[in-house]
């Protein structure tokens, strides 16, 4: 799908289309964001609750369940082979209605996710296949989940860009190859700036995560540019006057050729 198909890129909060899924492990932020209409689910995983200092996983999920009964919101397994993956990610589904169970496109020995994927889709558990970064895993992973009930595919936009490839063809080919599976969802995962939430908006994305650094700047979302440039002109400013700095006045004028 061109971009431009959907005309203009959005300028505004509210003309946003893309989902925004909050994403991360502050049970405050959580509390928080859960009174934003905007916000319309949740992810998180281990990397971000290890560094929010989370010490009991099932404990942390359900308080989060406790403040978000009724959005999506997903958990991931923290097994590596794969008969125990399947294990935690049924116990994991019987947390709530509203839990996605995130299970690798693969484990760390490359072994891919296919049976326990398709095993968990055919029972009637909601999986996020994550960690994903190429359409053909996005082929896969759709296949795997056809037959189950409504599920999620996070491809990792943000660590795309940080191998020096543009995220959004990727994307767009991802949204494409989803088209036959209407009950699942692309998710454009680890955003890196503002910017590709207005891009996400623009392919037709289903849904984006988008971290609290991230959020707290929404709704500067299509400001005025001149605004913008006055502002930062004003900080600089300020922060020269606080710092306290101060230059010598000299005739800096050059000297007249001999």
């Amino acid at each position: 799908m061109d971009p431009r198909a959907r005309g203009p890129l959005t300028t505004s909060l509210d003309s946003l289309r893309v989902k925004i899924f909050a994403d991360g492990a502050d049970r405050a932020c959580v509390e928080e964001r859960c009174r934003e209409p905007w916000i319309k689910g949740f992810t998180t995983n281990p990397t971000l609750m290890r560094a929010a200092g989370v010490e009991d996983y099932e404990r942390f999920a359900r308080e989060l369940l406790e403040l978000v009964p009724d959005l999506p919101i997903s958990f991931e397994v923290i097994a590596d082979d794969l008969d125990e993956i399947e294990r935690q990610s049924r116990v994991i589904a019987t947390w709530g209605e509203n839990v996605f169970v995130k299970v690798p496109i693969t484990n760390t020995r490359h072994e891919t996710m296919e049976p326990v994927a398709r095993s968990l889709a055919g029972d009637g558990i909601k999986v996020n296949v994550t960690a994903v970064m190429t359409v053909p895993q996005v082929e896969k992973a759709a296949g795997w989940l056809a037959e189950g009930p409504a599920g999620f595919i996070s491809v990792f936009a943000g660590r795309i860009a940080d191998t020096g490839r543009d995220p959004v063809p990727i994307m767009t080919s991802a949204l494409e190859r989803m088209t036959p599976y209407p009950q699942l969802e692309l998710i454009w995962a680890s955003p890196r700036e503002l910017l590709n939430v207005v891009q996400a908006d623009a392919i037709g994305c289903h849904v984006i995560t988008v971290t609290d650094a991230i959020l707290a700047r929404l709704p500067g979302l299509g400001r005025d540019l001149d605004e913008c440039s006055l502002e930062t002109v004003k900080m600089f400013h300020r922060d020269a006057e606080t710092a306290g700095y101060v230059l010598e006045t000299r005739d800096a004028r050059p000297r007249s050729a001999a």
